[in-house]
C-alpha cells in the first residue's frame, strides 16, 4: 500500500486563516529583526504599564493580550472574531504608543 501524499496545508488540517495568523507573526518577527539591526536598542522607555519595556517586550506583550482577548471573544461573544482582531490592533497600537 502507498502512503497519501497532501499537498497544501491540509496534512496539518490548517485554514488558510491559521496559515495567515502565524504568517503575520513571522513577518512581525522579520521586521522587528530589521528594526533591530538599523537601530539597535529599541530605545527602552517607561510607560503605564510600570516596567521598562523595549520593542520587542511590546511586542511580545501585545501577542499575548491579543490570544487573551480572541480568548474572552469567544467566550462571551462566540464567532466571527473580527471585533476581537481588531479589539487586538487598538490594543498593540496603545501598547506601542504608550507603554
Amino acid at each position: 500500500m502507498q502512503p497519501v501524499v497532501q499537498s497544501g496545508l491540509g496534512w496539518m488540517a490548517w485554514t488558510w486563516q491559521t496559515a495567515l495568523f502565524f504568517g503575520v507573526i513571522v513577518a512581525l518577527l522579520v521586521l522587528m529583526t530589521a528594526l533591530e539591526l538599523r537601530r539597535p536598542g529599541g530605545a527602552p522607555r517607561h510607560g503605564i504599564l510600570g516596567l521598562t519595556t523595549t520593542r520587542g517586550d511590546r511586542l511580545f506583550i501585545s501577542l499575548l493580550a491579543s490570544g487573551y482577548i480572541h480568548l474572552l471573544w469567544l467566550a462571551f461573544f462566540g464567532t466571527p472574531l473580527w471585533g476581537a482582531s481588531a479589539l487586538s490592533l487598538l490594543v498593540a497600537w496603545a501598547l506601542f504608543r504608550y507603554a
